[in-house]
This record gives C-alpha cells, sequence and structure tokens, in this order.
C-alpha cells in the first residue's frame, strides 16, 4: 500500500506474523524527511524490511542506518589491522576464506533464534543486513515476533512472567561457539550477562514483547534452578511456534532491517562450498525495561 502523502514510499506487508517489503526508495540517495518518516513508521508496524534491488557501497550503508541513531562499533573484526579499519561500524558476515582465514564471522553454520547483543546493558535498537554474495540455497534468515508470542502466551505463563528478570549469557555466540577469553560454565548462575526484563517494554510504540535472548545458560533471576529451566523451557517452545516466524530468501542487493527490541532472528544452514558475504551494522540501543503500566488491568 502506498502511505498517505508518502507516494514514493510504498509498504506491501509479507502476509505473515511481522516482515514488509518497501518499494520505490533508492538507498544509496539519501532520504529526504517524509520518506525516512514513512520507512520509520513501517519498521515500528512491521518489526521487519526488506529493501530489494539495492545497490550500496559501505559509506551508503552507514549513512541509511545512521539516519536512526548512532551505531555501535562491531563486536568482532575480521580485518588483521583494526586500527586502520576505515568501516569500524560495519561486521562482515561470511563463509569465504582467503589464504585459509575466513574473511567474516559466523561461517556457514545455523545460529539458534536469538536477540542481538542481549548480554549486554545496552542492547542495540536494530540491525542492518545487507547482501553481497548469496548460496544458491539455504541461509535463510527467520524473524519471529515477540510482541505477538506476548500476546498469545498463555495467562499461567504471562502470570508467571511479570515482573520477573532473565540474565543473558554472554560467553556463547548465536551459533554456539565459545568467545575467545571466556571459559565454559556448566550453571547458568555462573554465566557472566547482563539481567534484563522477561517482558520489555518497546519504547516507542509502548507495546510489550517478549525479551527471551538466548536459550542456553539463561537463568531467571531468584528461581530455584529446576524452576527456571521449567519456565524457560516452556517459554522458548510457545516463542519457537511457526506461526510466529517469517523468513527471508536472499538475493543479493536485498537489505534486511529489524527492530531488536521486539523481534529474534536465526539462520539457517547452508553449503560450506557455496558464499555467502553480507555486511551488517546496528543501531545503538539503551538499557531495556519494563513498564508496568502499559498492562492491561
Amino acid at each position: 500500500m502506498d502511505l498517505p502523502g508518502k507516494k514514493s514510499v510504498t509498504v506491501v506487508p509479507a502476509g505473515g506474523a511481522l516482515g514488509a517489503d518497501i518499494i520505490g526508495v533508492d538507498l544509496s540517495r539519501p532520504l529526504d524527511d517524509g520518506a525516512f518518516k514513512a520507512v520509520e513508521a513501517a519498521w515500528h508496524r512491521h518489526l521487519v524490511l526488506r529493501f530489494r534491488g539495492q545497490r550500496l557501497d559501505d559509506p551508503g550503508l552507514l549513512a541509511f542506518a545512521r539516519r536512526f541513531g548512532a551505531l555501535d562499533k562491531a563486536p568482532v573484526h575480521a580485518v588483521n589491522d583494526t586500527d586502520h579499519d576505515p568501516y569500524p561500524e560495519i561486521t562482515v558476515m561470511s563463509n569465504i576464506k582467503v589464504d585459509g582465514k575466513p574473511i567474516g564471522n559466523l561461517g556457514h553454520y545455523e545460529a539458534e533464534w536469538h536477540t542481538d547483543m542481549s548480554y549486554n546493558e545496552t542492547t542495540p535498537i536494530g540491525s542492518l543486513l545487507y547482501s553481497l554474495e548469496v548460496p544458491p540455497e539455504g541461509g535463510d534468515t527467520g524473524f519471529s515476533n515477540m510482541y505477538r508470542a506476548l500476546e498469545t502466551l498463555p495467562a499461567d505463563l504471562k502470570r508467571a512472567i511479570v515482573g520477573r528478570s532473565c540474565k543473558h549469557d554472554s560467553s556463547r555466540n548465536s551459533a554456539g561457539e565459545l568467545r575467545k577469553g571466556y571459559t565454559d560454565v556448566t550453571d547458568p548462575r555462573d554465566a557472566p550477562g547482563a539481567v534484563h526484563p522477561i517482558i520489555r517494554t518497546h519504547p516507542a510504540t509502548r507495546r510489550n514483547a517478549l525479551f527471551l535472548g538466548r536459550r542456553r545458560n539463561a537463568c531467571i533471576v531468584g528461581l530455584p534452578m529446576d524452576e527456571s529451566e521449567d519456565l524457560l523451557n516452556r517459554l522458548w517452545a510457545h516463542a519457537g511456534k511457526p506461526e510466529f516466524a517469517w523468513y527471508q530468501k536472499w538475493k543479493v542487493g536485498d537489505l534486511i532491517m529489524w527492530d531488536n527490541r521486539c523481534a529474534m532472528h536465526r539462520r539457517d544452514a547452508f553449503d560450506p562450498a557455496s558464499r555467502r558475504l553480507m555486511h551488517r551494522t546496528q543501531i545503538k540501543g539503551d538499557k531495556p525495561f519494563f513498564d508496568p503500566s502499559t498492562l492491561a488491568a
């Protein structure tokens, strides 16, 4: 549909629980304020936006991302000389190796459902991922609507998590690999990481969403481990239902941006003999919070 008064921007919903295509926008050129506001409104409504057929260099990707806020530095650099990295806010996501060394992160493996950087005290508003090379099959990215997951949560589960917080493990990445410099833990209570409310209030939309982060080594603060594990297993079983998800099948030139505050994401594995090259950047956020006044009486 065309947004009223914004004939240059067309929003086409994906038809599922979240996601929409933005048509009529060339991100290699600066957006005027009206077009940007239309895109931002669509992002808040649909959680995930796709811009197909884009031709972006790194400065263009960063310029668009900065319209939404200041950017985080890339958490891990794949270049050798980070002191002279011209684009420190760009993370290379790739399985490609040059001279036997990976040029990027995450490889060809599956990435489980997660929220980016939830183990930090402040978490990103959202991320943008731009495709430069894609495999002929596999490597699809799934997104899941955590507004809807919370809204459909059984009443007893919702009562059990109101006002509760979860600890988010920082020792492993979304592929389950132990991060450099960390030691493995067997008791989630010993894992490093931030504590955040399980129900998170979105500061722009004032809607509440489940905020689970990652399953591995998570624990609910103040509960015995057996009760924490049982409750988290039930929450994850619900949040992972297919009806909350939409999958992006990548084409070269696709730019996807998602709202990290209310959407989880994952990635399918793909043939390691195929090449996949993406550039990602993420928008700085603040500390997640829950506003009890947003709950219906």
